[in-house]
């Protein structure tokens, strides 16, 4: 199914969300539904300026507003091939995992688990305290995937865009998404055994 539901939901970082959205963009035939939570819309204010809302929805194929509960993507029957939430707030999360899904992102999130549909969850916070864990845990059991954007340097990023490309790369890389947004690690340069002398001695690494 060539749909893919993006939502942002009210932490920091909303910069994730967007470059989420513009690798997407480039997928061909690829419709893409994006939900903005009300958190998100102060957010994307406050970290990136009054009008970069429009950044946003003008990648995406199809808008929903936040309360609207009687949205399409609110029905497991609305057929689409799962949803991310970056970035994604710990209420959010919250939300998701106790299935008080009391918005339409968070609603959304719910139909992907019921339908047994790819849900991503990026979640930003740190440090993180016991129930963070528990309901990323519940999540999971759930058979979502917790995805904090934790940055790689083996790519040898060289500006902020270069790691959100990396992060971006991974979320389309869960939903089997063919891409080029950064280069792969495919060992040290030399092979495995020049950079393991224990494999050149025939011995075991301790």
């Amino acid at each position: 199914m060539n749909r893919l539901i993006v939502g942002v939901s009210g932490s920091s970082a909303p910069q994730l969300g967007l470059a989420v959205l513009s690798a997407l963009r480039t997928v061909p035939d690829l419709e893409i539904h994006l939900v903005i939570s009300r958190g998100a819309v102060r957010s994307i204010a406050a970290e990136m300026g009054d009008e970069a809302e429009r950044e946003f929805t003008a990648l995406a194929d199809v808008t929903y507003q936040p309360d609207n509960l009687a949205a399409a993507i609110a029905s497991g029957s609305f057929r689409t091939a799962g949803m991310v939430v970056a970035p994604c707030s710990m209420r959010s999360l919250a939300a998701i995992a106790t299935g008080n899904t009391g918005d339409l992102l968070t609603r959304a999130a719910d139909v992907c688990l019921k339908e047994r549909r790819r849900l991503v969850l990026v979640t930003r916070e740190t440090p993180l305290n016991l129930i963070h864990i528990r309901n990323m845990e519940t999540v999971t059991l759930a058979g979502g995937v917790i995805m904090p954007p934790v940055p790689a340097f083996y790519h040898r990023p060289e500006t902020i865009d270069d790691l959100l490309k990396h992060l971006s790369g991974k979320v389309l890389d869960l939903f089997g998404i063919e891409h080029h947004l950064f280069r792969r690690w495919e060992g040290f340069p030399g092979g495995d055994q020049a950079a393991d002398p224990a494999a050149r001695s025939g011995g075991a690494a301790r």
